[in-house]
C-alpha cells in the first residue's frame, strides 16, 4: 500500500510565540513523502503498528514527526500496519521556513492516500499540528505556519483555539537570507519572546488590516532583538526600500517580499553579506 503526499513551506509576517496569534505566506518551496505499508488489520486505540522514518539526504535527522504523523492517521481509522515514511524536501531544515509543518501535512497526506481514507484539509492540518506538539518541535502548534502550508496564499490565525481567521490572495515575490547557522524552534528562549508580545500585538492588528510589509517589518525587527538576530540584514532591505522583510519564524532565514525591480539589487546585498539567497514566491494556490 503505498501513498504520496506534498506540502509547501511558508514565511513569517507574525510569529506566533509572543501572543498565541500568527500570519504567514506560502512560498514555492515543496516537501513531498511517500508512506510503504504493510497489509493492514483492524486495531484497537493507540495500536497503530511499528512506523519506520526517513528523511532523505538527513539521514542523521529526527524522524520522530512524521512517524506520529503516520501513527495518528492509522489510529484515527483503527488500522494496524507496519511501514516506512519518507520525506524529501527543498525546504532548508531548521531555518524558520516553516519545513516541520510542510513535512507534516505532506505525511498525513500520503497515509491517507495509502489507506484510500480522505480527511477535510482543516482536520489534516490539526493532526499535523498535534503530532508537532506530541514530539516537541513546536512552541505553540504553529497553526498558522500549518494553514499556510496546506491552504497557500497568506493567513492569519488564533493558534490557542486553532481559529483560521482569514485567507488572502496575495502575489509577491519572495527573497529568503539563508545563514549557514540552523535555529531550533524547540530551543527558543519563550521568556524573551514573552517580553515582546504588547509590541507583537501591534504587528497582529497590522495584519489584521492587512498591511502585511509593516507587520512583517515590525515583527522582524522586534524577534531579531528578542532572540539575539542580527537586525542589519533586513535594515539592508528596507535601505533598498522594500517595506516587508523579517525574520522567519525563529531564524535563521530572512525573508522579503519584493517587487520585480527590487530583485536583483536585494539579491546582491544579500549575497555580499555572505550565507546564500533563495528566489521564490507567493503560492496562492495548491
Amino acid at each position: 500500500m503505498h501513498g504520496h503526499g506534498c506540502a509547501n513551506g511558508a514565511g513569517t509576517i507574525v510569529n506566533a510565540i509572543a501572543i498565541w496569534k500568527g500570519a504567514a505566506f506560502c512560498i514555492d518551496l515543496a516537501t513531498t513523502a511517500d508512506v510503504e505499508l504493510d497489509e493492514c488489520s483492524d486495531a484497537g486505540a493507540g495500536d497503530a503498528g511499528k512506523i519506520t522514518g526517513r528523511i532523505e539526504n538527513a539521514d542523521t535527522a529526527d524522524t520522530a514527526l512524521i512517524t506520529r504523523c503516520v501513527s495518528l492517521v492509522l489510529d484515527r481509522f483503527g488500522y494496524r500496519c507496519d511501514g516506512v515514511v519518507t520525506t524529501r524536501s527543498e525546504i532548508p531544515i531548521a531555518r524558520g521556513l516553516k519545513s516541520s509543518s510542510a513535512a507534516a501535512n505532506a505525511t498525513v497526506l500520503a497515509t491517507l492516500d495509502a489507506i484510500g481514507e480522505t480527511l477535510p484539509l482543516m482536520d489534516v492540518i490539526s493532526m499535523g499540528v498535534r503530532a508537532a506538539l506530541d514530539v516537541g518541535v513546536t512552541i505553540t502548534g504553529a497553526f498558522d505556519d500549518a494553514c499556510a502550508s496546506a491552504l497557500g496564499g497568506i493567513v492569519i490565525t488564533d493558534n490557542r483555539n486553532m481559529e483560521l481567521v482569514e485567507r488572502l490572495v496575495y502575489e509577491s515575490d519572495v527573497l529568503i537570507y539563508l545563514p549557514e547557522e540552523k535555529a531550533f524552534t524547540a530551543d527558543t528562549d519563550v521568556t524573551r519572546s514573552k517580553a515582546i508580545a504588547p509590541l507583537v500585538e501591534v504587528a497582529y492588528r497590522l495584519a489584521l488590516d492587512h498591511d502585511f510589509e509593516n507587520a512583517m517589518t515590525l515583527n522582524g525587527l522586534l524577534y531579531c532583538a528578542a532572540l539575539g538576530f542580527d537586525t542589519e540584514i533586513a535594515m539592508s532591505a528596507l535601505k533598498l526600500g522594500v517595506s516587508g522583510v523579517s525574520l522567519s519564524g525563529t531564524g535563521s532565514a530572512y525573508t522579503a517580499l519584493v517587487g520585480r525591480d527590487q530583485i536583483q539589487e536585494l539579491k546582491g546585498c544579500w549575497s555580499d553579506m555572505g550565507g546564500s539567497v533563495i528566489q521564490t514566491r507567493i503560492v496562492n494556490k495548491l
